[in-house]
């Protein structure tokens, strides 16, 4: 009986045998710690990955819209144009933000293609804008456009078609100074409509600011946008019309037809070969001589000539 009841024994404490309550709990407290911990740490870095992102291509969408504004400036036309259609910048505000209009003509080539004659094609030459609305997808913001038309009609500040550029941006002014330096005072508008000689033709320069803010990459796992996502960029650029341009306004050229001045004075006159002037007067000899007397030709300035009697 003893030698049964040991066996017995032994596998009644090995039923007993576990952990405690306890111990369960503090095991479930260190595994929550490290998921939780392992969470913070993955949240933090899609986070980072998306703000360099955001970062990034805010950085280069910037630039890229100032420097196609600036692009098509430096190829406005201005040629058989009237002045109040040369260069038109209208003060506007859309949803509570600043939201200016450009127009002008120029020869740059247009970003969307043209449908003519069945054959799609673009033009180098033709209307260009940009205008801001309103974003369908955030009312605090405002999407930019560039306008562009198929060559130059009577209308050259309005019509043709608008191709998408950015979608959140959040100011966008243009200030135009009829005079350059530091002093100068800025306008709001430029070709309004307007009889005041200071605010038709071109302008000395423009001043063009461009506010984008940071989109979040991934929206559906952001549920909460952090102050970082929410960060904006503003550009700004000054943009220098050349001098030239804004003296042809003052006296625009006027084709002429050149005159061309009569060829010099010729060493044969007639089959004798009698110099010119014939022969000379008044002596035994040949033509005229320095110091006799005989005809010579003069050259004015002008370029004709006129005959004359030089006396020694």
């Amino acid at each position: 009986m003893k030698l049964a009841a040991k066996p017995l024994a032994r596998a009644w404490r090995g039923l007993q045998a576990g952990f405690t309550l306890v111990e369960v709990l503090v095991v479930v407290l260190i595994v929550s710690g490290i998921m939780l911990a392992i969470t913070q740490v993955l949240d933090s870095a899609r986070v980072s990955r998306d703000t360099i992102h955001n970062i990034e291509e805010t950085q280069l969408a910037g630039p890229a819209i100032m420097d196609l504004i600036e692009r098509d400036l430096r190829a406005m036309i201005i040629y058989d144009l009237p002045l109040e259609s040369m260069l038109r910048v209208k003060n506007r505000v859309v949803s509570g933000l600043d939201a200016d209009s450009l127009d002008f003509v120029a020869s740059t080539d247009s970003l969307a293609a043209w449908d003519v004659n069945r054959r799609a094609t673009t033009n180098d030459y033709g209307e260009v804008g940009y205008r801001l609305r309103p974003n369908p997808a955030d009312k605090d913001m405002l999407e930019i456009y560039r306008r562009e038309s198929f060559g130059v009609d009577d209308k050259p500040h309005e019509g043709g078609q608008y191709v998408f550029l950015h979608d959140r941006v959040r100011h966008f002014d243009i200030l135009v100074f009829n005079e350059d330096g530091p002093d100068a005072d800025s306008l709001e508008e430029w070709n309004d409509g307007s009889t005041d000689p200071d605010k038709i033709g071109l302008p000395a320069r423009l001043q063009i600011e461009l506010t984008l803010e940071l989109a979040p990459r991934i929206q559906r796992e952001q549920i909460m946008f952090r102050a970082a996502d929410k960060r904006t960029i503003t550009y700004r650029r000054v943009i220098r019309l050349p001098q030239s341009m804004r003296d042809t306004l003052a006296g625009p050229p006027i084709p002429t037809i050149p005159q061309l001045a009569p060829p010099g004075p010729a060493a044969a006159g007639g089959p004798g070969g009698t110099p010119v002037g014939g022969p000379a007067s008044g002596g035994g000899g040949g033509g005229a001589k320095p110091g006799g007397a005989g005809a010579t030709i003069q050259q004015t300035s002008s370029g004709a000539t006129k005959g004359g009697t030089k006396n020694g």
